[in-house]
C-alpha cells in the first residue's frame, strides 16, 4: 500500500472519485477514522493493477459533502 498525505478532506474526496472513475475500486470510502485519532480522515482505493492507495489527512475537522 502506498499512502499519500493530503491537506484536506475535500481533496481526498476528489482523489477517491477520480480513482474510481479511472478503473479503480473502493477499499474504504472517504470518511473519518476516529480509531486513528481525532481529525483523521482517509479513503482507500485499489488501482486497476491491484495496488492499494491510501489518501489520508491527520487534521480534518469536519467532513466535506462531495
Amino acid at each position: 500500500m502506498t499512502a499519500f498525505l493530503i491537506e484536506t478532506a475535500d481533496v481526498i474526496n476528489r482523489l477517491f472519485r477520480i480513482a474510481l472513475e479511472n478503473g479503480g475500486s473502493s477499499e474504504g470510502a472517504p470518511g473519518f477514522r476516529p480509531q486513528y485519532g481525532e481529525g483523521f480522515y482517509a479513503a482507500y482505493a485499489r488501482d486497476p493493477d491491484g495496488n492499494k492507495l491510501a489518501f489520508v489527512c491527520y487534521d480534518a475537522r469536519k467532513p466535506f459533502a462531495p
